[in-house]
């Protein structure tokens, strides 16, 4: 029986917070199997009293109505991606495992760092925060590893929009214990460079596009990586190759091939701002956009931002990855990254998060609702 089998599983939010990371990671939830842990996280939350709750496909959402004059948004996905390999065998590095003890215990696996042990986080903290001094939502979502259009947090602001709006929001990425504002922006494109067919045996006859596709490649490999400073946070963009493909036989030149590129943008630059930047690159080349978010700005000068900010007391910096704050952003909320874990473990076969950041991140959190 593999962990997807598994019957239901009842997640204490009242014991310890490492423990309930290790039973929401062991809930295997790659994304679109999302259901089982959205089961559990719901069913959790129904045994809370002070809290509303609202279940929409496999996202949940609950939230204190006290009447406080701010309400605050704390949000983390639910899914991961697919399972991966223990460091070093040809074992699945789900069911999670420990390494050393007490103050020193890490916690291993797919999901730990990304970003099961920020969802804990908010769980234990909404069990705990019966009267917290904002108003609080809760919301834990799918499918954000995947494509923009299946993200349930979009569902969320389509479908229930009255229950997103708030002054702030903290989204429990990893972030090392630090406050993460703001981040970049994401497009990706296909560089086409044309070529020409021929029989592989009489290859002057044609020409050969892959071998073309060196000019894009050389740019690429040339292009300055670029800091950007955006109220006051600085943001590193990068300009990468993710993918080639052309060819269509081993005895055929190939007359076409499309280099896919990924540019990660600074959030003072629109999207239309940032295509046309990835253009002007590109010069020469047929360019085709695939995938698109905008970026945040950190918003941090707010009030609620500021005294969020002054609760960790750590100088914020910024987010160089895309997160869900620019949902957020959209909708007109600041919003910020908080979470226990390296965010540079994330998707990797070494994901792990020790156990001191994760009881911190609840701590601190949990101070801040209280006031």
């Amino acid at each position: 029986m593999t962990l997807a089998d598994a019957g239901p599983v009842a997640l204490d939010l009242h014991g310890d917070v490492v423990a309930l990371t290790r039973a929401l990671c062991d809930i295997e939830s790659v994304s679109g199997d999302e259901a089982r842990v959205a089961d559990a996280v719901e069913a959790a939350l129904r045994g809370l009293s002070h809290l509303e709750v609202l279940r929409d496909g496999d996202a949940v959402m609950a939230r204190t109505s006290l009447g406080r004059a701010e309400r605050v948004v704390v949000a983390g996905h639910l899914d991961t991606v697919p399972i991966g390999r223990r460091p070093g065998t040809d074992e699945p590095n789900l069911p999670t495992w420990t390494t050393g003890e007490g103050d020193d215990l890490v916690l291993h696996g797919r999901g730990t760092a990304d970003m099961k042990s920020g969802v804990a986080v908010q769980l234990a903290v909404a069990a705990a925060a019966t009267e917290p001094s904002r108003d609080v939502t809760w919301v834990f979502y799918d499918a954000e590893e995947v494509e923009a259009e299946r993200n349930g947090l979009g569902r969320l602001v389509r479908h229930h929009p009255d229950w997103l709006r708030a002054d702030f929001a903290v989204l429990c990425e990893p972030s090392s214990g630090g406050v993460e504002g703001g981040c970049n922006g994401t497009l990706r494109v296909e560089v086409t460079v044309p070529g020409r067919s021929a029989h592989s045996a009489r290859a002057w006859t044609g020409v050969n596009a892959v071998h073309a596709a060196a000019d894009v490649l050389e740019r690429l490999r040339a292009w300055q990586p670029r800091s950007v400073e955006v109220d006051g946070l600085v943001y590193r963009e990068c300009l990468n190759a993710v993918g080639i493909r052309g060819g269509v036989a081993g005895n055929v030149i190939p007359d076409r091939c499309v280099v896919t590129v990924n540019y990660r943008f600074a959030p003072s630059a629109s999207e239309a701002e940032a295509l046309a930047y990835v253009r002007e690159v590109f010069e020469g080349y047929a360019i085709e956009l695939t995938d698109t978010s905008p970026g945040a700005r950190p918003g941090l000068d707010h009030p609620v931002a500021a005294d969020f900010v002054a609760a960790i007391g750590r100088e914020p910096t910024a987010k160089y990855g895309w997160t869900d704050v620019a949902r957020f952003a959209d909708l007109g909320v600041p919003a910020v990254n908080y979470g226990p874990a390296v965010a540079s473990l994330s998707h990797t076969d070494e994901e792990h998060c020790p156990a001191a950041p994760i009881h911190e991140c609840r701590r601190a959190l949990l101070a801040w609702l209280a006031g």
